[in-house]
């Protein structure tokens, strides 16, 4: 069967190269091939994510990590911030983790706004907070710096954030931000396949996590610092998603990170254009947009032209490539198109190409 490019928000395409070094001869995951790999990633990853930290390997999906973060970091209350699916589920995490949580919702398409995350916290109820940056089901990016200024008024208050189709795409800087935990999973902007995840840890994280009688194993934070420290990982770690992240970053580093920046936005600029010319407005609040994917709006709110997004996703497909048709309680009444990880100017163009005909076959 033919291969279906993907540009649905995650997994995300994942170069012939990069599999390539997926595929690399498997090596003891306590030897020291695999201590030089882990060491020779670590500089790469403290750079990328603006961190003295020391960054950790998981083999798990980001979501592993948001659990595991919630059962380390939360003894009296979490405040889960909701815009949108997966926001939304870090209340339910939380809740079957045995914490006591809140949400703070605002309708899908707007932000999380830091006014509304300080009135929450100045009640004192609160020693954590989860924040999605960018969320994937709405295409909304979430003003992250602002809300991580609240740290300095909070300082009690652990800020655990995920930036799962953030990371590497746009600049994160986390011992500026002074936030935390920060997280992704390696399918999505990173252009890997799934099944790993990065993060990384403040001190005040792991000093909070040492307080904490039941907080496991597998995703102890101070396990992950110790074997951190001798190039390793707690647990039997993904060697072949070693090689492809090591293969990745030395790719990132190359092209350099403000290059892939720029890059991100440009190509993201693409897609909002091929909408603005067909008739489309945009799901996200203005100025709130996603730079790594583009969530069309398709009858979500008012505004714009629709579509049967079901028939546009097929004829896309037809011409191999995937697109999303929306999510949750907003499938089929927005689209979605990953800009996101390897892609340029030129690997996008056969995608609007394709979708400009699927637009006329509609």
């Amino acid at each position: 069967m033919a291969h279906v490019k993907l540009h649905i928000p995650g997994p995300v395409e994942v170069s012939e190269k990069t599999f390539r070094a997926f595929c690399s001869p498997m090596i003891g995951h306590r030897s020291q091939g695999f201590k030089d790999l882990y060491g020779k990633m670590q500089p790469q990853l403290q750079t990328l994510l603006g961190t003295k930290q020391l960054v950790y390997l998981s083999t798990s999906s980001a979501w592993g990590v948001m659990e595991g973060a919630v059962r380390n970091l939360v003894h009296r209350k979490v405040l889960n911030c909701m815009c949108g699916a997966f926001s939304d589920k870090w209340l339910d995490v939380s809740q079957r983790c045995g914490k006591a949580a809140e949400g703070l919702a605002v309708p899908w398409g707007s932000p999380i706004h830091a006014a509304a995350v300080d009135e929450k916290l100045a009640t004192g109820q609160f020693d954590a907070l989860t924040l999605i940056h960018n969320e994937t089901s709405t295409g909304v990016m979430s003003p992250l710096a602002e809300i991580a200024a609240l740290k300095q008024k909070y300082p009690d208050v652990m800020f655990i954030v995920d930036a799962v189709s953030s990371m590497s795409a746009v600049p994160l800087a986390f011992d500026a931000l002074g936030i935390d935990v920060l997280l992704a999973g390696t399918q999505k902007a990173f252009a890997l396949p799934p099944g790993a995840a990065v993060f990384v840890c403040s001190p005040s994280a792991r000093a909070k996590a040492a307080q904490t009688p039941d907080r496991g194993y597998y995703f102890d934070l101070l396990e992950f610092q110790k074997n951190a420290e001798q190039n390793m990982t707690p647990s039997t770690p993904s060697i072949g998603h070693g090689y492809a992240l090591s293969a990745k970053l030395d790719e990132m580093f190359a092209e350099g990170l403000e290059a892939r920046y720029a890059r991100h936005q440009r190509t993201n600029q693409m897609v909002r254009d091929w909408a603005a010319r067909h008739g489309f407005t945009l799901f996200p609040e203005p100025g709130y947009e996603s730079l790594t994917l583009t969530c069309v709006n398709n009858g979500a709110k008012p505004g714009g032209r629709t579509v049967d997004v079901l028939k546009l996703v097929k004829l896309v497909k037809e011409r191999g490539f995937l697109i999303n048709g929306g999510y949750g309680k907003i499938k089929g009444t927005t689209f979605r198109i990953s800009n996101m990880g390897d892609e340029t100017e030129a690997s996008m163009q056969p995608l609007l190409a394709a979708l400009d005909e699927a637009m006329r076959e509609l």
